[in-house]
């Protein structure tokens, strides 16, 4: 019996290691669901469509982008960790629903490390800090000046509660010793709209969200969170050099499936993923849109995730940021 069963064993084995490469060559066979957990026109919206339309691109591969946002990003991440792990279910994971969100919800859904497959890196952005053309905050001291004067008085927007930009406005009001009131939407777009028709004062973003905005002339940055400046930007000053020595907060982007995703899949996709990110023209767009791209292997951008959820759960408990 025990010879039947080690046999058994055997051809089970042999089976399985049969089906995965055929899986793999015949993968995929049908449409690819990328999930973007924010609203369309936001920066994780802009990166997860121009990322599918260039892979799709040089492969031939069809992508259906849905759009599932709320909760902070929540919502679209777990549609994903809880969908089938056969390749046709992806999503575009960023700072905030990764390494933030862990701590921030005393419940959340899913658990980055063990309920999604992390593909590859795909960029990073800094944030940045704008008013209205029409403000009368010329300068991040005017805005400092304002909000100790008054406060509370002087609000702030951003795509959510527990995002980086979030948090990066909570680290800000501590390090200054001031008190803005904060404003949480639950998309980055129409945050950005009400800033430009004067509902909100300030509002704190990303890059790719907001520099169409600024190039027109609808917006004024008066700071950004990176270390150094932005080249897009260069005139706009840096937090750090404002007065604020040390300062710096950026959001990354990533593509993530469910759990389980079968290696030889998940090695395609980082492939195609890599080799997208390495073309000018897809550079071009994201460097237009104030992305630093990066790229990376499925196991460096696990490291990244597992990383940043402690450095950023330090920050949620030292700020007291709290979700509604």
């Amino acid at each position: 019996m025990q010879l039947l069963i080690r046999w058994a064993a055997v051809c089970l084995a042999i089976a399985c290691s049969a089906v995965a490469p055929a899986f793999a060559d015949t993968w995929p066979s049908k449409p690819i669901r990328l999930v973007v957990p924010f609203p369309p026109g936001g920066g994780t919206d802009i990166i997860g469509r121009e990322l599918a339309h260039k892979v799709a691109t040089t492969t031939k591969w069809n992508f259906i982008t849905e759009n599932k946002p709320g909760s902070g990003g929540n919502i679209g991440v777990d549609n994903v960790a809880k969908a089938p792990a056969d390749g046709y279910s992806l999503v575009i994971g960023q700072t905030s629903n990764l390494a933030i969100n862990p701590t921030l919800y005393p419940h959340l859904p899913y658990d980055p490390d063990k309920d999604l497959t992390a593909i590859s890196l795909i960029g990073s952005a800094p944030l940045a800090l704008v008013v209205a053309a029409n403000s009368p905050y010329q300068t991040l001291a005017d805005v400092v000046a304002a909000a100790k004067a008054n406060p509370g008085a002087v609000n702030f927007a951003t795509s959510g509660n527990g995002t980086v930009a979030h948090l990066a406005t909570e680290l800000f009001m501590k390090q200054a010793g001031i008190k803005l009131t904060h404003i949480p939407y639950k998309g980055a777009a129409q945050g950005a709209m009400d800033v430009i028709g004067g509902g909100v004062q300030l509002y704190m973003s990303s890059i790719p969200t907001l520099i169409g905005h600024i190039r027109s002339g609808k917006m004024r940055a008066l700071a950004v969170t990176s270390a150094k400046r932005v080249a897009d930007l260069p005139q706009v000053p840096t937090i750090a050099e404002s007065g604020y020595k040390g300062f710096e907060a950026v959001t990354w982007f990533g593509l993530l499936g469910p759990a389980k995703l079968p290696p030889e899949v998940t090695a395609r996709l980082n492939a195609e993923v890599n080799k997208a990110l390495q073309s000018p023209d897809l550079q071009k767009k994201y460097a237009d849109q104030g992305v630093d791209v990066s790229g990376s292997t499925p196991e460096q951008f696990a490291a990244l995730i597992r990383n940043d959820v402690a450095k950023w759960g330090k920050v949620v408990k030292e700020s007291g940021a709290k979700i509604d």
